[in-house]
This record gives C-alpha cells, sequence and structure tokens, in this order.
C-alpha cells in the first residue's frame, strides 16, 4: 500500500489502575504528546498510543479489599488516568484497555501460536515474587533487610513461589537480539542504559514464565483453563493489538514497527529483552527505539503509589495552569537522566522563564503596538542589520530545535527557544522603540522593529505548539493571527507570514508571577480549611466521660507490624503480628478494605496492650489496633511520626 505521508508511532507504557496517577506518570505522556505533536506538525502521519494495563493478582486483591468487582474498580481508576490526560492537553490517537475484547482475543492468539511453534512450553516455576510489584526476582536480584529478602525495587518482602507454568523462550532468541542490539546502535537510548542490557543478555537469559494460576484476574489460557496468560505477553502486546494486530492488517501494516516506545527506566529491561524476543517469534519487525528515561524523584526518592510519596497533578495544574507544569516537566530535567521535582523550581521557572522572559515580550510587544501604531500591525519597510540578524537568529534557532526534537532531547530544544525568546528582548533594547517613537521621521524604522517583534512572537506561538496547550493560542490571540497558529505545521515557523493591518489584542499577562511565600502560606491555609470542613462534617458524638483513673488502667503501646495476611472468608479482616517490646503478639483488625497487607508491614502503629484476648471469625487477637474513622466510612491507622521503641508506652 503506498502511503500518502510518512507515518510515526509513538507509545507510553500502559499505565496500571491500582491507584490515580502521579507527576511521574504525566511525565512520560507529556514526553510522548509533545513529540507525535511536533511530528504531526512536520506533516508526519503521527499515532500516539497510550491506555492501561489491567489484569493481575495486585488489581484482584485491591479490587477486592475495595468490595469490588474487578472491572468496575479499574473503570473508575481508568476514568481518573483520561481526565488527567484531559486536563494535561494529551492528544492520544488510541487508549487502549487490556480488558477489551479485541485485544484479549489476540492476546490468546498470540499464546496459542508460540506454542503450536514450540516456543511455549509447560512445566513448574519455582522462584521469588513481589505481589506490589509483580515481578520475580531472581537469588542475585534479591536485596536482604533485616534478614529477610526484600524486593530490590520496592523494598517490601519477597515470596517463595512454586506452581505449574507455561513458559515461553526467550533464551533462544538470546544471540539474535544481542546481534540486533549490537547493529542497531540507536535501538535503545540513551547509551548507558543500552549497555546495561548488553551485560544482562550476556549473562545469560533464563525462560519466562507466562502463565499463573494463583489469581484469576486476566486472560485466559485458550489451551488451559487452570491458567491466566502473565503480564508479559498480556500487557506488552498491546502495541501491536491496538494498530490492529491480527484485526485490521492494513492499518498494522501502515504503524509497524514503532518509531519509539517511551518507558521508564525501571520497565526498560521489559521492552528492550522480553518485548523484542516476543516480536522475534511471532516473525514481527522490532520497533526502530526503545527510550528509557529517568525518575522523577521527590525528596524522598522515587515517586510511587504504595510509598505514598507522589505529587498529584491534577492539583498543580490547578494552582498554575497546564503549560506551566508541561514545561517544567520538559525543560527541567533532561530527558534521560533523573530529576527532582519540587515546587520551589517549578515557581522559579514560571517566574524567570514564563513571566519575566516570555510573558514580558508580549505585554511590552503588544502595548508598543498599541501606544504608537492605534493597535494595527504595521508594515516593516525599513530594514536594518540588526533585523537580518534577528530574523538568522530565528531561522538558526528552528533548525537547532529540529535537531534536538529528533533526539528526544527536549530540555535543550526548549532552552534554544528561550535563547531566541531571550535575543528577541535584547532586540528591544538595541532598537529602543519609546526613542524612535519621539520622532516623526523615524515612524516607519519604528513600524519595522515592532513588527520584527510581532513576528517574532507568532514563530514562537507556533513553536511552543507541540510543548504547550493554551499560550499559543492565546499568544495568537493577542496578535491577531489566532486561525493562523491555530492550524500552522511546522513551516509557519519561518520568518514573514504576519499579515500587516490586523488589530492586536492587548490582554491580560499569560504568566502571572507568584510569589513564593504567599503560595506556600495559601497551601497552609487549604490545608487547614480542609481540616475545619472535616470536622464540620457528621461526626459521632462524644461518649461519656471517664475517670482518669480508668482511663490510666488502658496500657498503650507502640507495636511494629511484621506480617499481615487477610483472613478467609473475610474481606474486612487482617490477621496482623505484631511486635510490642516483650513479645510478639498476633491482632485481628477490620481493616482490610483500607489497607493492603504488603503496604502497611513496618508500621508502627498504637494498639491497646492489655485486653482480654478474643476470638474473631475464628482466630484469637491479643490487643486492640487504634485507628480513626469518620461517618464516612474512611478509616486511618494511629500511627507514631518518628523513630521510637517497640513496647514505648502512650501517656
Amino acid at each position: 500500500m503506498e502511503l500518502s505521508k510518512e507515518t510515526y508511532y509513538v507509545t507510553t507504557p500502559i499505565y496500571y489502575p491500582s491507584d490515580k496517577l502521579h507527576i511521574g506518570h504525566a511525565y512520560t505522556t507529556v514526553a510522548a504528546d509533545t513529540i507525535a505533536k511536533y511530528k504531526e506538525m512536520q506533516g508526519f502521519d503521527a499515532m500516539f498510543l497510550t491506555g492501561s494495563d489491567e489484569h493481575g493478582q495486585k488489581i484482584e486483591r485491591k479490587a477486592e479489599e475495595a468490595g469490588q468487582e474487578p472491572k468496575k474498580y479499574v473503570d473508575e481508576i481508568v476514568a481518573t488516568f483520561k481526565n488527567l490526560w484531559e486536563k494535561l492537553g494529551i492528544n492520544y490517537d488510541y487508549f487502549i484497555r487490556t480488558t477489551e475484547p479485541r485485544h484479549e482475543k489476540v492476546v490468546q492468539k498470540i499464546f496459542k501460536k508460540l506454542y503450536e511453534q514450540g516456543d511455549i512450553y509447560k512445566d513448574k516455576y519455582e522462584g521469588w515474587y513481589c505481589t506490589p510489584c509483580e515481578a520475580f526476582w531472581t537469588e542475585r536480584q534479591l536485596e536482604e533487610e533485616k534478614g529477610e529478602k526484600v524486593c530490590p525495587d520496592c523494598n517490601r518482602p519477597v515470596e517463595w513461589v512454586e506452581e505449574k507454568s507455561y513458559f515461553f523462550k526467550s533464551s533462544k532468541y538470546a544471540d539474535r537480539l544481542l546481534a540486533h542490539i549490537k547493529e542497531n546502535p540507536n535501538f535503545i537510548q540513551p547509551e548507558s542504559r543500552k549497555n546495561e542490557m548488553i551485560s544482562f543478555i550476556e549473562q545469560g537469559l533464563e525462560d519466562l514464565s507466562v502463565s499463573r494460576t494463583t489469581f484469576d484476574w486476566g486472560v485466559p489460557v485458550p489451551i488451559d483453563e487452570d491458567h491466566v496468560i502473565y503480564v508479559w505477553i498480556d500487557a506488552l502486546s498491546n502495541y501491536i493489538t491496538a494498530i490492529g494486530y491480527e484485526t485490521d492488517a492494513e492499518n498494522f501494516n501502515k504503524y509497524w514497527p514503532a518509531d519509539l516506545h517511551l518507558v521508564g527506566k525501571d520497565i526498560l529491561r521489559f521492552h528492550t529483552i522480553i518485548w523484542p524476543t516476543i516480536l522475534m517469534a511471532l516473525d514481527l519487525e522490532l520497533p526502530e527505539q526503545v527510550f528509557g528515561h529517568g525518575w522523577l524523584l521527590s525528596k524522598t526518592g522515587k515517586m510511587s503509589k504504595s510509598k505514598g510519596n507522589v505529587v498529584d497533578p491534577i492539583v498543580l495544574i490547578e494552582d498554575f495552569g497546564v503549560d506551566a507544569i508541561r514545561y517544567y516537566l520538559l525543560r527541567e530535567i533532561a530527558f534521560g537522566a533523573d530529576g527532582a521535582y519540587s515546587t520551589e523550581a517549578l515557581i522559579q521557572r514560571i517566574n524567570s522563564d514564563l513571566a519575566n522572559d516570555l510573558g514580558n515580550l508580549l505585554n511590552r510587544t503588544v502595548s508598543m503596538v498599541d501606544k504608537y501604531f492605534a493597535g494595527i500591525i504595521p508594515e516593516p519597510v525599513q530594514e536594518e542589520e540588526l533585523d537580518l540578524e534577528l530574523k538568522e537568529f530565528a531561522a538558526s534557532t528552528i533548525s537547532r530545535i529540529e535537531t534536538e526534537m529528533d533526539n528526544l532531547r527536549y530540555t535543550v530544544a526548549l532552552e534554544e527557544l528561550w535563547n531566541f525568546v531571550r535575543r528577541t528582548n535584547k532586540y528591544i533594547d538595541q532598537t529602543t522603540p519609546w526613542i524612535l517613537a519621539r520622532d516623526e521621521n523615524k515612524k516607519e524604522r519604528l513600524g519595522t522593529v515592532l513588527y520584527n517583534l510581532l513576528e517574532a512572537l507568532r514563530i514562537i506561538s507556533v513553536t511552543l505548539k507541540p510543548f504547550f496547550v493554551e499560550t499559543p493560542i492565546e499568544m495568537a490571540r493577542q496578535l491577531a493571527h489566532i486561525q493562523e497558529v491555530k492550524g500552522a505545521d511546522w513551516q509557519a515557523t519561518s520568518w514573514g507570514e504576519l499579515e500587516s493591518g490586523r488589530k492586536v489584542i492587548n490582554g491580560d499577562p499569560i504568566f502571572p508571577r507568584i510569589d513564593v511565600e504567599e503560595y506556600f502560606e495559601k497551601v497552609a491555609a487549604r490545608k487547614d480549611t480542609k481540616k475545619e470542613e472535616g470536622v464540620n462534617v457528621k461526626v459521632t458524638p462524644i461518649k461519656d466521660r471517664v475517670k482518669f483513673d480508668d482511663f490510666m488502667e488502658m496500657d498503650l503501646r507502640v507495636a511494629e507490624i511484621l506480617a499481615a495476611e487477610k483472613i478467609e472468608g473475610s474481606n474486612k479482616l487482617l490477621k496482623l503480628q505484631v511486635d510490642i517490646g516483650l513479645e510478639e503478639r498476633q491482632l485481628v483488625a477490620g481493616i482490610a478494605k483500607h489497607y493492603q497487607s504488603e503496604d502497611i508491614i513496618g508500621k508502627k502503629i498504637l494498639i491497646v496492650a492489655n485486653l482480654e484476648p478474643a476470638t474473631i471469625f475464628g482466630v484469637e487477637s491479643n490487643g486492640m489496633i487504634l485507628a480513626a474513622s469518620d461517618e464516612e466510612g474512611n478509616l486511618t491507622l494511629s500511627t507514631v511520626a518518628s523513630e521510637i521503641a517497640n513496647g514505648s508506652r502512650v501517656k
């Protein structure tokens, strides 16, 4: 089939709907959205895919704890994904869900094909498994803490698993994959991560377990109803099922192989080793490039929903606007390296780059046109050397941006653009339009200067379209070229397309400056207001007073949770093993709907230690935990704020 124009297919990982997404997920998706928009402006038929990976044991457990069916649980979480992408201005072409019937049917076809050609076989699996990460680890990959083997990613205990499983012969394709990586130097980027993957393969690939019997929430294995297909074949296949593999050959052949898989560095191995070997077994081409970007870190390390150290992008958008967030994500951190998120750094970027440099340039220029030419865009008729320098700077800037974008160096591309913004500000100082305005004989020169400033701003607005959502349109509105900028392709970054004679619109500053202290005062006040609102909600009345001596009979202690597991037959009870300093105790607590077992191990909580033992749901409980709950059914454990010895008395 002959294509009308060249295609460009970019993907993000499909995100796991165990909870709402955080700013780290936004980082990946904004980057993919930006390159897709850039390629589209260049004339490519761009296909941008994102989605959700909805099967697995963790989802099954989360849904059970929430008292919901897995599909209903993921439906609600996926709705928050789509809401976030809408607020961030993410223009994906397709959002795939692994619970889609089309995807599930093709995944079964893939499994059956690999089985029938001898690339999948049945055997017994033995190994260390981390449930929160849904990952298997070899002995050498595990870390140790307090004498216990823990997951190297989330630092939580792993469990030894033995079960019958179907295995994919990834080892069969190791040599072929290694040769491909070495023959195609851009296949894995950045370079440092490519070397890591080569080292991993050279140590020897083991065959991959691709089915499970320990949970039901997944795609059934077509040849064995006791097994479900595991994530490697289910989730990774989304990149081909979404564009029509086995269902729409024309569309599939149009877009495959993918030009770019964008992933976080923690899942690079899955996408550069497991996924390529599956594609080789299916006799399909490999993607052109897999880029493993770095982590967006918080003050407490890698952001993780399970760690609870995430930053909510919805709140940031509401506080600072969508374009400020997109700019910060792409400008602050070199794409490929780790970087730390900081609200202070975000505000600094807004004030210096967006308010001072860009916003001030637009405001000054439009105000001068309004003042000296009654808002009418003048004709450029008296050109001088400074004007030629500005034009040449614009052209070279666009050329450099193209080079940087083709190499995914977003930070450098934006720095190049901001060099042009600053150069244009300098042009104002060099040409001094306020002085030209005093001399009626220099009216034509003044008009040329202001035209050049407006044209520079028009080019900036067009160049910003892949990066920003609202700002290019607002700039174009003030420049009286809104329709031209809305429909502009990359060729519109050439000098000279601004039409004279139109009337500019003097608007409000596009990026008002933010006072850091005032902002954090507002954040603190907002938290206090929420607390007050929480008190004003319906609250259980306080019980009758008790005597102090009666209260002192209660022995409250600090206890550390050593182990937690659900009690069979109950959807709200957990059996806890706790250390209270003097001894270890077993407690039963009705918190399973609010806490996942693995998330509370290691927490230091408060318990009543001298209650009479009780049998709850057939399990003996020696004590009672302290927790706060409201009339809405929300519950939170009472924990200690700093390190203190187990068994310490609460007075």
